[in-house]
Order: C-alpha cells, then sequence, then structure tokens
C-alpha cells in the first residue's frame, strides 16, 4: 500500500473529484497551503499506516476537548482555541490519508461528516459554557446542520456540483469557533465580565454567517435543480 501512495497534482486530482470539481491547486494561497500541508501530514501518516478512522476518531476526542477546557480560570479559551486547531488540522488530514492511501471509500465519508457535527457541537457548547445564551447557541448548531443537510439532499436529488461556496461552510465555522475563543480569552484578560458578552458576540457571528450561508446554498441548489428538471432527456438510441 504504502508504494501506491499518491503524489500532491495525483492526489490534488483526486480532491478535486471528491469535492465538486473544486482544485486545490487553483484555490487561493492560503487554501492551497492548508491543503497542501494536509497532504503531507497524509502522505507520512498513510506510510506509518496510520488508518484514516484513527485520524477521524482523534479530532473528535479533540472537539471533546475544547468545552473540558474553557472553564479553566485565566487560560481556559485559549486552550480551547489551541484545541480547535489541532481538531481542525484533524479533520484535513483524515482525509488526507484517505486519498494518499487510496483508502476513500462512502463509510468514511459518513463517519467524517457524523464527526464533523459532533465537533461543532462541542464547540457550541464551549460558547455556551463562557456565557452565551442557549437558543443562541441551538441557533447556530441547527442552521449549520441545515446547511449540512440540504446539500446531502441536493446530491441525493441528483445535484452533482458543489452549488455554491457559501459564508457558512465548515472552514468558517473553524474559523469563528477559533477566533471567537481567542478573542474571548483576551476580554476576560481585560475585565472578567466582558467574557460571556463576547462569546456571545461569537455566537451571533457564527449564527449570522450560518444563515446567510444556507440562503446561499439554497439559491444554488434551486437553480441547479431547476435547471437539471428543464434540461430535456436525451433521446434514446435507435437500432437499425
Amino acid at each position: 500500500m504504502v508504494g501506491t501512495q499518491l503524489s500532491w497534482h495525483e492526489y490534488a486530482t483526486e480532491w478535486a473529484r471528491l469535492h465538486g470539481g473544486f482544485d486545490p491547486r487553483t484555490a487561493a494561497p492560503v487554501v492551497r497551503g492548508w491543503l497542501r500541508l494536509a497532504y503531507h501530514i497524509g502522505y507520512v501518516l498513510g506510510r506509518l499506516r496510520v488508518t484514516p478512522t484513527a485520524v477521524t476518531a482523534a479530532g473528535v476526542l479533540l472537539c471533546f476537548c475544547v468545552p473540558l477546557l474553557v472553564g479553566r480560570p485565566g487560560d481556559g479559551p485559549f486552550l480551547g482555541a489551541f484545541f480547535v486547531l489541532l481538531a481542525s488540522v484533524a479533520d484535513s488530514v483524515d482525509g488526507a490519508v484517505a486519498v494518499t492511501t487510496r483508502r476513500t471509500s462512502r463509510l468514511g465519508y459518513v463517519y467524517d461528516s457524523v464527526a464533523d457535527r459532533l465537533g461543532e457541537v462541542a464547540w457550541l457548547l464551549a460558547f455556551w459554557l463562557l456565557g452565551a445564551p442557549g437558543a443562541l447557541v441551538v441557533a447556530g448548531g441547527a442552521l449549520s446542520w441545515l446547511h449540512e443537510y440540504v446539500r446531502a439532499r441536493a446530491v441525493s436529488a441528483g445535484m452533482r456540483e458543489i452549488g455554491a461556496v457559501t459564508v457558512g461552510e465548515r472552514p468558517t465555522r473553524v474559523c469563528v469557533a477559533l477566533v471567537g475563543l481567542l478573542v474571548t480569552g483576551l476580554a476576560g484578560t481585560i475585565q472578567a465580565d466582558l467574557t460571556a458578552g463576547t462569546a456571545t458576540m461569537a455566537g451571533a457571528v457564527w449564527v449570522l454567517l450560518a444563515g446567510f450561508g444556507f440562503g446561499q446554498l439554497l439559491s444554488a441548489v434551486r437553480r441547479v435543480l431547476l435547471d437539471a428538471d428543464s434540461t430535456p432527456p436525451a433521446p434514446a438510441p435507435t437500432g437499425k
């Protein structure tokens, strides 16, 4: 298996096929650099015979550490942010291990999706523990879940392209969780009473971006599927 691992260009081609045709080699420098980092880490782990499922499980455990740590006096939110960063690396690396070692599977895709949702619940729980209102946290989780549910149902309905890269995608949620915890930690070092308000603002940003992204996705799905419905089927071949 080690000898059959993919090169970067082979990996990028396969990654694009699995992500609606979006080629990481043409992405913005930050995105391209992140995906290339994930590829190199995944390549090394593949050579060490680490499985994609093991990396996915490690990422979930890292996410669960976030709400357990944010309540620590002083450095809790900073530790939470650090574990969000580690979990986001694991989230990219598990797919890289699967692709570079040719172990991609439908079951692995399901595991990865479930792990992502569990991780986001843990991050939102951390904001709640820091003082964000429960209703705001639940709204953020519900909108993010709807975003992924609608995309999955659209694919089941025949959508074969990504549709739209919205402002509410998974990388945005990672950024909001990471930056939100960092800013909350900084606010707490200035004045303890600012912690709850800052966590609430971070939760509100999550909800606003998730809601707007959900609207973008619905619009894209509607356009793609309506076009598909209006396209006449190809005529059946006739025998001679």
